[in-house]
């Protein structure tokens, strides 16, 4: 294969370098592309087909259901890693060893400390208020508690803020829910591990001791695991292009954390719950609503299946699957929602029609399975998607900076008015 492409416009032919991938990948290098040709763009919407950076963190091919953290499967890292073992190789580029792992959780733990004025700040929010608004504003405000600047060229520095950001960020989830329900704000238990501490932050009653469920704190690591990142999507992508101005680590994180927000990101999980009650309300028909999915004149939309990335099967949903089906068998939930939930895959992985369009229930439905089944309210899902994310933005964050990659700045093909002279009031 040419290692050039050559692009013809009005007769001149103008070459532009091919990037080969470690995974043979290949890109058209078009920097060159507006300077040599006087002002020609590429114009891409939604960035389909357009690489912003050159990444050694996560690869992705939808078409055959490949996911990778640094080389490693998501399929042993979810079977074999825990959950900060995921983000240590994610953000340093290798699995840690037991005493390398065994600092991390201890500098982590010694951060897990919030200002107590940032409480006052949580006070200010109405109960109505959406967890993932407080989640990106407390963010957001870490900053003006810890004032000083990272020095990216300093490895003290650097890691010194990513422990802090992964101390803090599990207690202000907590916070977010436990305000949301008029509990007491409270922090964790240092002899905990990472998720269990989560879970206690986030379910302890003040009148009764907490006690762990294996399988929960289990079905719970795997989630953050397989949420950990996912090459540049939307959150993501905004991580980087926030943090290419030079914006602060935690800032560029409250950044994603708004991205992450909408429902065809991480909102997704939450909007197939959504739908899920109004199946519910509307008589539990899953037939019915299936019917309705495939007619292209209703606008019915069955949220948590196929996936814009991935081609065939979900890799994650299938890791994903086993532990929902542990939770719902541990727990014994009876409840009229997951019965749907049940219902529309049984239908979806035996209709013909979805079989034939590959469109099989993804990780966000699988998710919010988990999370209703544990007990986490819908608005929380979404906190919990970015609690699991937050090492795959830390990661892409210290990437591009580390890399020293300019200030992200996308060009527009203009279709407004051409010029035109100013008209004086009266002559409007």
């Amino acid at each position: 294969m040419s290692d050039k492409a050559t692009l013809e416009i009005n007769g001149e032919k103008y070459e532009f370098p091919l990037i080969t991938g470690s995974e043979n990948e290949v890109a058209i290098d078009v920097k060159a592309l507006r300077g040599a040709t006087g002002g020609v763009i590429t114009i891409d919407p939604g960035y389909k087909n357009t690489g912003s950076c050159e990444s050694a963190i996560t690869f992705l091919d939808g078409e055959k259901g490949i996911l990778r953290y640094r080389g490693y499967s998501i399929e042993e890292l979810a079977e074999k890693a825990d959950f900060l073992e995921v983000a240590y190789l994610l953000i340093f580029g290798e699995l840690p060893n037991q005493e390398e792992l065994d600092k991390f959780h201890e500098d982590i733990k010694s951060h897990a400390i919030v200002d107590d004025d940032i409480k006052k700040i949580l006070d200010a929010f109405p109960k109505s208020a959406h967890p993932m608004g407080v989640l990106a504003s407390l963010t957001s405000a870490l900053t003006a508690f810890n004032p000083t600047s990272v020095d990216v060229n300093s490895d003290e520095d650097m890691y010194n803020a990513i422990v802090r950001i992964l101390g803090k960020f599990p207690v202000l989830v907590a916070w977010a829910m436990r305000k949301k329900h008029g509990l007491p704000l409270d922090y964790g238990d240092n002899s905990l591990g990472y998720v269990e501490n989560v879970l206690k932050m986030m379910f302890k009653n003040p009148t009764s001791d907490y006690e762990q469920n294996p399988i929960l704190v289990n079905a719970l690591d795997k989630l953050l695991i397989l949420h950990a990142d996912h090459e540049q999507n939307c959150s993501t992508s905004t991580v980087r292009i926030t943090g290419s101005s030079h914006a602060g680590l935690f800032v560029s994180l409250a950044a994603g954390i708004s991205a992450l927000w909408g429902p065809l990101h991480g909102g997704a999980n939450q909007a197939v719950l959504e739908m899920l009650e109004a199946i519910r309300e509307d008589g539990g028909d899953t037939k019915k609503y299936m019917a309705k999915a495939k007619d292209k004149s209703d606008p019915f939309r069955l949220m948590g299946f196929g996936h814009r990335v991935y081609k065939n099967f979900d890799p994650r949903a299938k890791i994903i699957k086993v532990a929902a089906d542990e939770v719902l068998g541990d727990l014994g939930v009876e409840d009229p929602i997951l019965d749907i939930a049940k219902g529309l895959e049984k239908e979806a992985l035996e209709d013909q029609y979805f079989v034939d369009r590959k469109l099989y229930p993804n990780v966000d439905f699988y998710s919010g399975i988990i999370y209703r089944a544990m007990g986490i309210p819908t608005e929380m899902f979404t906190v919990m998607f970015a609690l699991g994310r937050l090492p795959g933005w830390i990661a892409q964050w210290r990437e591009m900076r580390l890399r020293k990659e300019p200030i992200g700045r996308p060009r527009q093909l203009y279709t407004g008015e051409t010029y035109r002279p100013f008209k004086s009031i009266d002559k409007r």
